[in-house]
């Protein structure tokens, strides 16, 4: 791989190890982030019998971590641009840090749900500082691969917010395992403070502009001048937090609603849907370049999701033999997003990339904030008081989903088939 494009002559090579390096410290950054934003899922039933909480209180634990996350984002890429990348990652972590602490000793809703506030703020630059990285370090059309490579490695916290949690839960309890993660988040700040590096090895040192909140704000209007932005956008809200509303908060109680499901089989179940996801995402990423763009590629997964989504709304109730398979096939086609997010980085010229994918950045997090509270109120007005929620509840939810994507894609077929090739000059 070389470093991004270097416009007097060809880019500058980069030895392999400081790339494996670099990746490995990133997508360890990142897997923090999947996992706590995920965590919610295997353990929500158990949350709800300790502490009493409903549907709307458990869509609204899970999904304020996204709220806050996608609020940061504005202030974060002022943070980005005058500090670095890697000076707001390693800030965010100890923020992140702080919310697993809290959330360990926790005694009610309100705390948790603070917590959660805590730990959004603390993994919003866990994303973003890692693309910013990768568009200063290499060339732009490896954007959608090491998109998908930072997606598939982080999203192994993902993997971990199943299986590995429900043993770990079952071991030390939800409160220990938090106190566990805590533990972790520290070694791998104290790593990435060594690895991680703004620019490329022999890079010149950059001038930073002083940039204020109301430069972030006013240079907004530049990123929705663009033209296709808010069709993009749509797609940005709903195509992650589908993934995010199934697979970290609606699918654990599913299983034990419906199946009567344990804490370890709901796990070993998730585990299967994150394992589908993950390798989704290494063979959705490099299908930008075979097919000229990310457009095609991403309205076909869309559809593929829809029609899972379609099959799950109409059975209900799958039998225990499929329902395995089911889990794996939904993770895998909804594994789109590296694309999703390659055509942002394709639609912007070279000074407004960095504005334009925080702001569809904000679409994808903040979609995930509506969508999981949304659902909370459908479970709701659907379970009324029932003591384990029946299966059209959850058929509602797959349904509401699916068309919610279907919404999107309307829109997004008009959106401008940005190609690798394209020349913003």
């Amino acid at each position: 791989m070389a470093s991004t494009d270097n416009r007097a002559g060809a880019p500058a090579p980069i030895a392999p190890a400081t790339v494996v390096a670099l990746v490995a410290a990133l997508a360890a950054i990142y897997f923090i982030s999947q996992f706590l934003r995920n965590s919610v899922g295997v353990i929500a039933p158990d949350l709800e019998r300790e502490l009493g909480l409903g549907p709307e209180s458990l869509g609204l634990l899970s999904s304020v971590f996204f709220f806050s996350f996608a609020l940061a984002q504005i202030p974060l890429g002022v943070i980005i641009d005058r500090y670095g990348p890697r000076a707001a990652m390693i800030g965010s972590l100890i923020l992140a840090t702080g919310g697993c602490v809290l959330f360990a000793y926790a005694e009610g809703s309100a705390m948790l749900i603070l917590a959660r506030i805590v730990m959004g703020l603390g993994c919003s630059s866990f994303f973003m500082g890692p693309l910013t990285i990768y568009a200063r370090w290499f060339a732009r059309d490896r954007f959608s691969t090491l998109t998908g490579i930072q997606l598939g490695l982080g999203s192994l916290g993902t993997l971990f917010a199943t299986a590995p949690m429900a043993f770990s839960v079952g071991a030390v309890g939800w409160r220990g395992t938090f106190l566990l993660v805590a533990a972790i988040t520290v070694v791998i700040g104290a790593v990435s403070f060594m690895v991680i590096r703004d620019d490329p090895p022999g890079a010149p040192m950059r001038k930073v502009q002083p940039v204020s909140l109301a430069n972030a704000f006013s240079g907004l209007f530049d990123v929705w001048r663009v033209p296709g932005v808010f069709r993009l956008l749509g797609m940005h809200f709903v195509s992650y937090s589908t993934f995010a509303t199934m697979a970290g908060l609606w699918g654990g109680p599913y299983l034990s609603d419906i199946y009567g499901y344990g804490l370890q089989q709901r796990g070993d179940f998730l585990l299967l849907m994150a394992l589908g996801q993950i390798v989704g995402v290494f063979a959705w990423g490099p299908l930008d370049r075979k097919f000229g763009g990310p457009k095609a590629p991403s309205i076909v997964g869309t559809l593929l999701t829809i029609a899972t989504l379609a099959g799950f709304a109409a059975a209900g109730k799958l039998p225990e033999w499929a329902l395995g398979p089911a889990f794996a096939l939904f993770g895998f086609v909804c594994a789109f997003t590296p694309l999703i997010t390659g055509h942002g980085r394709l639609l912007f010229p070279p000074e407004l990339v960095g504005r334009g994918i925080t702001f569809l950045n904000i679409g994808t997090m903040g979609g995930v904030f509506l969508q999981q509270s949304a659902t909370g109120f459908i479970i709701a007005w659907i379970s009324g008081d029932a003591a384990v929620r029946p299966v059209a509840a959850y058929s509602a939810v797959f349904a509401w989903i699916a068309l919610t994507l279907g919404v999107a894609l309307v829109f997004y077929l008009r959106a401008p088939n940005a190609s690798l090739d394209t020349d913003h000059g």
